[in-house]
């Protein structure tokens, strides 16, 4: 194998090991994803201008669209770590059948709460970071004041960094929770700013329950949930943040939903947060939303079932697979190529072989007919997803690591060799028109 010791940063043991974990179990890992980023230049760079943008005090709004095991997830993660570490705040969280962005059964407010709950920033990467943000902002509050050293009292100082707030939906109300918060950190009451907190989160249940804690009858519901994602991103600047991004994946759960207007109501919400953004009713704010290709384009069920979205997200006339729009709403991410790929289970190989403590003997040659043998499946060429084969790959690792008499070269060989024996009776059983092989014909393309 190539010596790349002097060009591969060495990877923590604790970093290694949610690595190789959380891809072994089919998951993104949420840290050490730089060491193993491989691809995606051209989506990463679309996303990153979106990111130039909500600095400057703009809103954008974006799809990821991909199969299962595509990368969406990771491209997601990615772009996670590089916003925290650029001073955005970021906020994810998966839909499920309990999590909408509508619902009459709390299902929008349980989204709105698991994405608070997830907020995180460059200092607390691993979410809950609502407290620091609050705790930062009252701590710029008191700079401001000191700075100025004029005889304005505290609520006139409060109110004129509030003003852009108040002018907003909920804006007052938002404002005033604010202002109690600060008040209690001076005061050192606790307990009041465990309250806001709690507000602030959505956890309050009935209007009765905030009224005895706050003194407020206003809570955070279902229907405007949103109006607050709106608040916070702007309020977030005034803290010393650049923006808000809000990442929620698995839209193929609105998809599921049975029944029809349910899912009209869900993909209203879409068209709300997809109109404020590019209208500019919402400041320093990024959207970016995850489905599979189903979940948005069917137009029985799926986002384009809506007319009023469908219109806006169809992609126009001129745009070609070789020559995609980067600039449109909907970014469709198209499969690894084999050198990525191949660029990729090396650095898996390097950061196992890291991990465990002994050297790293695979070479370009195992490499590469491990990557013939998943390429050689039937249909390879449109279902195998980078997600089975780095699971296949740190397998083979962790079955040559706990049988070390075993010879990778060829284990590699039987396999590949099952698998030649197999694949012509499965394409003989399809019926198809004689391209059973059709997967491993474009690997014989590629060249080490």
């Amino acid at each position: 194998m190539t010596d790349l010791s002097n060009t591969v940063p060495r990877v923590p043991k604790r970093v290694a090991a949610v690595i190789l974990n959380s891809l072994k179990g089919g998951v993104v890992p949420r840290i050490g994803l730089p060491y193993i980023t491989v691809g995606r230049e051209t989506e990463i760079r679309a996303l990153l201008t979106d990111l130039s943008l909500i600095a400057d005090g703009g809103a954008s709004f974006r799809f990821l669209v991909g199969r299962y095991g595509a990368g969406k997830s990771f491209l997601l993660q990615t772009i996670r770590t590089h916003a925290m570490g650029e001073g955005f705040v970021v906020a994810d969280a998966d839909l499920s059948p309990e999590r909408r962005l509508q619902g009459g059964q709390g299902q929008g407010l349980a989204t709105y709460r698991e994405l608070i709950r997830n907020l995180s920033t460059k200092t607390r990467p691993e979410g809950g970071a609502l407290n620091l943000i609050l705790d930062r902002w009252v701590a710029s509050t008191l700079d401001i004041r000191a700075g100025e050293d004029t005889g304005d009292d505290e609520e006139s100082q409060m109110r004129a960094q509030l003003d852009e707030l108040e002018e907003m939906v909920h804006g007052f109300d938002f404002a005033r929770m604010l202002v109690r918060y600060r008040t209690a950190t001076l005061e050192g009451d606790d307990e009041v700013k465990s309250c806001v907190a709690r507000w602030l989160r959505g956890e309050y249940r009935t209007k009765t329950e905030a009224k005895a804690d706050l003194g407020t009858s206003t809570i955070i519901t279902d229907d405007d949930w949103y109006d607050y994602v709106k608040l916070l991103a702007r309020f977030l600047v005034g803290a010393g943040y650049k923006g808000l991004i809000v990442m929620i994946d698995e839209l193929v759960n609105l998809y599921k939903i049975p029944n029809a207007i349910t899912r009209q109501y869900n993909y209203e919400k879409i068209l709300t947060m997809y109109n404020d953004t590019l209208q500019g009713k919402a400041h320093h704010l990024g959207i970016i939303m995850g489905g599979t290709p189903t979940s948005i384009e069917d137009r029985r069920r799926g986002v384009f079932s809506y007319e009023a979205l469908r219109s806006r997200l169809t992609q126009g006339r001129f745009a070609r697979e070789d020559m995609r729009d980067m600039l449109a709403p909907i970014i469709r991410l198209h499969p690894l190529t084999y050198e990525e790929l191949l660029v990729l289970i090396e650095k898996l190989g390097q950061i196992h072989a890291g991990y465990f403590g002994y050297e790293d003997t695979i070479t370009d040659k195992d490499l590469a007919a491990f990557l013939q043998i998943e390429f050689g499946r039937v249909g390879a060429d449109t279902h195998l997803t980078p997600r089975e084969v780095i699971r296949d790959f740190i397998e083979l690792l962790d079955i040559a690591y706990q049988n070390p008499d075993v010879d990778i070269a060829a284990l590699l060989r039987d396999e590949g060799a099952i698998a030649g024996a197999v694949a012509p009776a499965a394409s003989s059983r399809t019926g198809d028109s004689g391209n059973g092989d059709a997967g491993a014909a474009p690997f014989a393309e590629f060249t080490l």
